[in-house]
């Protein structure tokens, strides 16, 4: 379900990360919502080896699997340098994957034109989900 202040809230907690962590240059920051009310946050890893880096919402995600709470939302906020606005990066392929443990209800951030950041259910992106094609009974629901 959508919920505005929450939405909000998480454009703001980003946009601070992003402002603190990368005064200068490029930067980016995750957040994501539990059904407790908490927000996590997070950055993606600096390695050396691009494909050893992670997703920026990555570190968010595991804070909120850590402490055994359900994701609701996730937004990742980017900018291109200090100068630039800020943009919304729609989940990749393996967030999705990854947020699926909580469901397709999980609201997600996704990229648009709209001046305000637009959250869909997770559902909206995958409406031919591999899971479809198994029985709900066979289907393990983590998270719920």
């Amino acid at each position: 379900m959508r919920d505005v202040e929450i939405e909000k809230e998480m454009y703001r907690l980003a946009a601070e990360l992003i402002e603190r962590r990368y005064p200068a240059g490029w930067g980016g920051a995750g957040v994501v919502h539990t059904a407790e009310g908490h927000y996590f946050t997070s950055v993606a890893n600096d390695t050396a080896n691009a494909s050893a880096a992670l997703c920026i919402e990555t570190g968010a995600m595991l804070e909120a699997h850590k402490y055994n709470e359900k994701v609701t939302h996730c937004l990742c906020l980017v900018r291109d340098d200090e100068k630039a606005a800020f943009k919304v990066l729609s989940p990749c392929g393996i967030c999705q994957e990854r947020l699926r443990y909580w469901g397709e209800e999980v609201q997600v951030a996704v990229t648009s034109d709209e001046e305000v950041p637009k959250f869909v259910p997770l559902g909206v992106l995958q409406p031919y989900h591999w899971t479809n094609a198994y029985p709900a009974e066979e289907i393990e629901h983590f998270g719920k």
